[in-house]
């Protein structure tokens, strides 16, 4: 066998054995989150601790940095597309950063965070930021430990963003959200002053749980989510996690009084899961077989929660079955209700039940408050008040408690920092494929009317999911569009939606 071919099979048997690592973090991580009871956060701590320390010292194994360079000579590269060049293209990327990183501060990362989020979910419940707070210091310092060792030519916050949206900079994304927001805005403002509205209320009824688990699991199966390879389940904060090629795992979380709550939170994570279950299983853990970035990743989530389930061919194909589940609720109420209702557009306190018109600016909001700590323009002991200004601000509300404020989301006690702008390039994303399929596929709403939804996860599957790696984002959207990343599509579609619905 010659020495390239022998050095990439050892260089995949190596890949392989972390991959294993990775996937049994995640199922720590998965049962932490859904089945762990609380007093078994301690031990948790120490088995991830173990496992991160593990995975750093086999992702820096001086044999896999060694391979990694002598493959990376060989004449396939030229061919940036092949499944060999992704392949030591990204894992040199990614090896070499791993590098820089001290084991000492991989393995108290993975403890603090892995503690932090069990005392997140006990601060927030007894809405004690207090609590919460010494944990979270200690997490940013520890982010900051990370910039420093990686290295930067700009910000700090590059080497952060660089973990969830690969070659993209602060700047870039600073760039895109302004302009966003400086259209958004005026949108908001022109639907608050409507006279036209929606009635809300119709979905803060009674819906029992369990007819909320039969629809969510019809709707979730029917657009895509493979139940042979996938499962969901209840946590605190919704996620999508795999934990192997067939075993993909989703979750949401119930409100008897309001509908929307899991009925789109498990649209969304579905989303995510049919993204992981679309991956060529036979490249698992390498390259060619990983999501391209969490901003594409988004794009798949937000574009099956809102452009799929907020759309009305959805619910021409299933507001028959919602009022069937929900007769009391739903049974005299009419479909063009429901529909504007679904897509009222409101300032609201939590960011996963936000509309899709307000949504962003919860994301501008998250984006700004952790730069400036990553920065140290931010002190920890001051953050409530900046998370309440800054939606005076922007929203013109104000929480009344930290549990709806600061505390709502789990990213930063995961020391997920860096990740949310994700979620809004994941919108522009999702807005952009979306048309580029529809001029593919012909109408999508009347596809959705009669239930047919294959049309859409294929095109995703072949034009999205088997690429992996293979493109950074802006390749992949440039690819699937002949445009850059850019607004116009989600202005355009929000418009369109929210224009008949206010009067305006």
């Amino acid at each position: 066998m010659p020495a390239v071919e022998t050095h990439f099979s050892e260089l995949r048997q190596s890949i392989r054995e972390v991959t294993y690592l990775k996937s049994t973090m995640a199922a720590l991580e998965w049962d932490q989150q859904t089945k762990m009871p609380p007093q078994g956060a301690k031990y948790r701590a120490e088995q991830t601790t173990f496992l991160a320390g593990e995975l750093h010292r086999r992702q820096t194994n001086p044999r896999l940095m060694e391979l990694l360079g002598e493959l990376s000579q060989d004449s396939q590269m030229a061919d940036r597309s092949s499944d060999f060049s992704v392949t030591i293209r990204e894992l040199k990327r990614e090896c070499e950063k791993k590098a820089k990183l001290p084991e000492t501060l991989v393995k108290e990362l993975a403890s603090t965070t892995s503690l932090g989020q069990q005392v997140w979910i006990e601060a927030r419940k007894e809405n004690d930021f207090g609590k919460f707070a010494p944990v979270l210091e200690k997490i940013f310092e520890l982010k900051r430990q990370e910039c420093e060792a990686i290295g930067y030519s700009d910000q700090a916050y590059d080497v952060l963003l660089d973990d969830y949206e690969p070659a993209t900079s602060t700047r870039q994304v600073e760039a895109v959200l302004n302009s966003l927001k400086d259209e958004l805005v005026p949108l908001v403002a022109e639907i608050a002053e409507a006279k036209q509205r929606p009635d809300e209320s119709l979905l803060r009824r009674e819906f029992p749980v369990e007819a909320q688990k039969k629809f969510g699991r019809i709707a979730s199966e029917q657009i895509g989510f493979d139940y042979q390879q996938g499962r969901l389940d209840i946590a605190h904060h919704p996620f999508c996690t795999e934990l192997g090629p067939s075993d993909t795992r989703i979750t949401t979380r119930y409100d008897r009084q309001f509908f929307s709550s899991s009925f789109f939170g498990t649209l969304h994570e579905a989303g995510h899961g049919i993204y992981e279950q679309g991956l060529r299983s036979d490249q698992y853990g390498m390259p060619p077989g990983k999501y391209c970035s969490l901003g594409i990743h988004e794009s798949q989530s937000r574009m099956w929660e809102n452009l799929v389930g907020r759309s009305r061919g959805f619910w021409d194909h299933y507001y028959a079955t919602a009022q069937e589940l929900f007769p009391e609720s739903l049974g005299s109420v009419a479909l063009d209700d429901f529909f504007s209702a679904i897509n009222a557009v409101r300032p609201s306190l939590i960011r996963v039940e936000a509309d899709e018109a307000t949504y962003n600016l919860h994301i501008i909001i998250r984006f700004q408050l952790e730069k400036a700590l990553i920065n140290d323009e931010l002190s920890v002991a001051d953050l409530p008040n900046a998370w309440n200004e800054k939606y005076r601000e922007f929203l013109g509300i104000e929480p009344e408690t930290d549990a709806d404020g600061v505390m709502q989301d789990i990213h930063w006690s995961a020391g997920l920092v860096g990740y949310f702008a994700t979620y809004t390039l994941g919108n522009i994303y999702a807005s952009q494929m979306f048309d580029a399929a529809e001029k593919e596929l012909g109408d999508l709403s009347s596809q959705f009317a009669k239930g047919e939804f294959a049309k859409l996860k294929n095109w995703l599957n072949e034009n999205v999911h088997q690429c992996g790696q293979t493109y950074r984002p802006d390749e992949l959207i440039q690819r699937i569009t002949s445009e850059p990343l850019n607004h116009a599509n989600l202005m355009k579609h929000l418009h369109d939606k929210l224009a008949p619905i206010y009067g305006f």
